[in-house]
């Protein structure tokens, strides 16, 4: 590993703390980590962008994929979750899911989060879209997210981590061996720090989830701003698997104008029986896949898409009023409560659904211990590219993922711990850099990428939308550059213009990947290139960031991952 020397322009860091662990995100893989070093008596801080329970993972509706029920096994939610990923899943990292996700699932249950039980007592379980067998368990109907965020919320609390909220991290520190020493990071408001400041700690997880926030409409809330995959890259660690966007088959549809988060309507839905149809009533999906409705989301994506296009309609509709008023009130309260807040009653009415941006297959590439090409550096939940999604997540795999990578990220920062010895080494970073190396984007240019992004790089690719996208996000690039080495400017450091500099950043490397690979597999839809091409394409595509700030695209020579160490 060669570190790029890129630092995003910001004041020089006005304080400092030291800690064993610093862990970037409070979703599920990010609060597991913590609970789990502080458990092994490793000093932890907990630093995240908003408040402890603002993450992705409280957004999270349908619920946790684990083989918990009767008659199913590892085995069968392995092929599963090999079948949706379309060729490219690591099945070493597969089998450590499955077999590790049941015992997960029972420590996050020990730690103080309930899930709704059946008649019998057991945890009550529902089907979702690429599962054979009912192995989802789920909180409150629908609003499995909230529930688990409280959990493991309250135990980071009662164990009195220490946490930083309102903090976006901004750079890797490293020492000069280029392992890893720490992160930089800008607290927002009042508190015991404030402003730019460090954590020194020879081990860094990053959890910063997703970058739905990419494109104009997601189910992504503001903050997922592909903070944690920018950091990765600027620091010298390769990104795959980037161009494999899953597209949320149905999310509420508000309008072709619509921007920023959209509410969800989750899986589950359909895999309590609910049906898409067109304007006319009309169900499309059966005879699609022998799975209808509940066919990988990939394959539900793209068939609503092609019924929009054959209809040129602009969106299509899920039907359950079947389920009638009491099931929808008791099952999925926060859906029927987000429909009725947009005038719509799914009681009495079908909803308007359309495809919108939901999750990132790929990530900072990991091994199975969630360690990245930099040494020190570990990644997991939806920012880390484990080989578990492959080509396109199977539904309600993310959470399981969160959990199972997390644990295991814990234990090999306890083994490297215990193999150097004690006392654990205490990093010298680097100096901070006098003259920034990355300039900065004006805050307006979020809504530039956005729209750039929408339109040649969403469900529907091609090389020329691919291409136009490419050139339009090189210009903001370029004259950002230019802007900085020939004037000597760049755009104010603060929040807004640090968000948009890494969503430029990702916005670059996903549409690279996805110009690179000339075929459809998975989410990844290109219009020119229809069929799927194991000959030439059954492998992954890596990016790496070079000192002069281009990227460097390569393709692996097999479908396995080249080891990180």
């Amino acid at each position: 590993m060669t570190s790029t020397g890129i630092r995003l322009h910001a004041p020089a860091p006005g304080w400092a703390i030291a800690a064993d662990v610093v862990v970037v995100g409070s979703g599920v893989a990010g609060l597991t980590a913590a609970l789990r070093c502080e458990a092994a008596g490793l000093t932890t801080v907990v630093v995240t962008k908003a408040r402890l329970d603002d993450g992705s993972t409280r957004w999270a509706q349908g619920g946790i994929a684990a083989a918990l029920g009767e008659g199913d096994t590892p085995e069968q939610h392995l092929d599963d979750t090999l079948v949706a990923g379309a060729g490219l899943c690591d099945e070493t990292a597969v089998r450590l899911l499955v077999t590790e996700g049941p015992g997960a699932v029972r420590r996050l249950i020990e730690t103080g989060a309930h899930f709704d039980e059946s008649s019998e007592g057991g945890l009550a379980l529902t089907r979702e879209g690429g599962h054979h067998r009912r192995r989802i368990v789920h909180a409150g109907g629908d609003a499995t997210g909230a529930e688990i965020s409280r959990a493991l919320v309250e135990a980071v609390r009662a164990r009195g981590l220490r946490t930083v909220e309102n903090a976006l991290v901004l750079d890797l520190l490293t020492d000069a061996e280029g392992r890893t020493a720490g992160v930089t990071l800008h607290v927002m408001g009042e508190g015991q720090h404030d402003g730019v400041g460090a954590v020194h700690a020879p081990a860094v997880v990053l959890a910063t989830g997703g970058m739905g926030q990419v494109f104009a409409a997601t189910t992504n809330p503001s903050v997922s701003t592909g903070d944690g995959v920018a950091l990765a890259l600027r620091a010298g660690a390769e990104v795959s698997d980037l161009e494999f966007v899953q597209f949320h088959p149905t999310v509420l549809f508000l309008g072709t104008d619509a921007e920023g988060q959209q509410p969800l309507v989750s899986e589950a839905v359909r895999g309590e029986g609910a049906h898409l149809v067109d304007a006319d009533g009309v169900r499309f999906m059966a005879g699609q896949h022998e799975l209808a409705e509940l066919a990988p989301r990939d394959i539900v994506a793209k068939a609503i898409m092609r019924r929009m296009q054959e209809r040129d309609a602009e969106h299509m509709f899920l039907d359950a009023r079947h389920f009638g008023a009491e099931m929808w009130e008791h099952r999925f309260p926060t859906i029927l409560a987000a429909c009725r807040a947009n005038g719509i009653d799914p009681v009495t009415e079908p909803i308007p659904i359309a495809p919108a941006a939901h999750y990132a297959s790929g990530g900072v590439r990991t091994d199975d211990h969630g360690r990245t090409t930099v040494p020190g550096l570990y990644a997991s939940g939806e920012c880390a590219c484990t080989g578990v999604h492959g080509a396109n997540r199977l539904a309600s795999n993310s959470l399981l993922e969160g959990l199972v990578y997390a644990e295991r990220i814990v234990a090999d920062i306890v083994a490297e711990r215990a193999a150097d010895g004690l006392p654990a080494r205490v990093p010298e970073p680097v100096p901070h850099p006098d003259r920034p190396a990355h300039p900065l984007l004006a805050p307006e240019s979020r809504f530039a990428i956005q729209r750039i992004m929408t339109q040649g790089a969403g469900v529907l690719r091609s090389a020329e939308s691919l291409g136009g996208a490419a050139e339009q996000l090189q210009r903001l690039h370029t004259d950002a550059r230019d802007a900085l080495d020939v004037h000597g400017k760049t755009a104010e450091p603060g929040v807004d213009t640090w968000e948009a500099t890494n969503l430029l950043c990702v916005a670059r490397v996903l549409v690279a990947a996805a110009q690179l690979r000339e075929e459809t597999r998975g989410c990844h839809w290109r219009e020119d290139h229809a069929e799927r091409d194991d000959a030439h394409w059954r492998r992954h595509i890596v990016v790496t960031l070079d000192p002069d700030r281009s990227l460097a695209v390569r393709p692996t020579d097999t479908a396995d991952f080249p080891p990180t160490r």
